[in-house]
């Protein structure tokens, strides 16, 4: 999987082989095929272990703490997460990987989805049914912004890491506190952003 994500990470799919991954490996190429089998197949598998987020009863980062400490503590973890697969990371969420692929594209979309209910999760999230998902829709959204900065940290090297965090914190705090009936984030917290 390591051979796989740096290979893919480095150059475009097409030019990737099943044999380039075992000789990176160190592996036989029928050894490869036999575990992961195709070459989408194994890209398919790249793209989940990179963008599945992580089971919420798996997600121990969060202490207690203020909404707004527990948006900046996602926000560490997403780049963490997002440096440690580098230009891989970019290069799937990017939909630079298989041009019109129904279904990297469900893979991409459960992600997404999975991201922003964890990020509800996360910061307790108690509005009506309705307000979670005007909630849930403006995190999808804010997921695009986190892709388009991390591609301008990690390919462009427009901003930098602290950048990025104090893009993505602060526009995730006020996303989430001009959401239409969620007065759950303090004005003296909310201010302070």
């Amino acid at each position: 999987m390591s051979a796989a994500i740096r290979l893919f990470g480095d150059r475009p799919y097409a030019d990737v082989s099943i044999a380039e991954v075992a000789h990176e490996a160190g592996v036989a190429r029928a050894l490869v095929n036999h575990y992961c089998g195709t070459k989408r197949e194994l890209y398919l598998s790249v793209v989940r272990h990179i963008v599945t987020p992580p089971n919420p009863e798996d997600f121990t980062l969060l202490p207690g703490g203020s909404v707004v400490e527990r948006i900046d503590l996602l926000v560490d973890w997403l780049l963490s997460a997002i440096e440690s697969y580098g230009r891989t990371w970019v290069t799937v969420v990017g939909a630079e990987g298989i041009a019109a692929d129904a279904e990297l594209a469900q893979i991409l979309d459960d992600a997404d989805r999975t991201a922003a209910d964890l990020v509800l999760d996360a910061v307790e999230f108690n509005g009506s049914t309705e307000s979670r998902r005007i909630a849930h829709v403006a995190v999808l959204c804010f997921g695009a912004l986190a892709k388009a900065t991390a591609r301008e940290w990690i390919i462009k090297q427009t901003l930098t890491r602290e950048h990025a965090h104090r893009l993505l914190t602060t526009t995730l705090v006020a996303i989430l506190d001009d959401t239409p009936e969620l007065p759950y984030l303090p004005e003296a917290q909310s201010n302070g952003h």
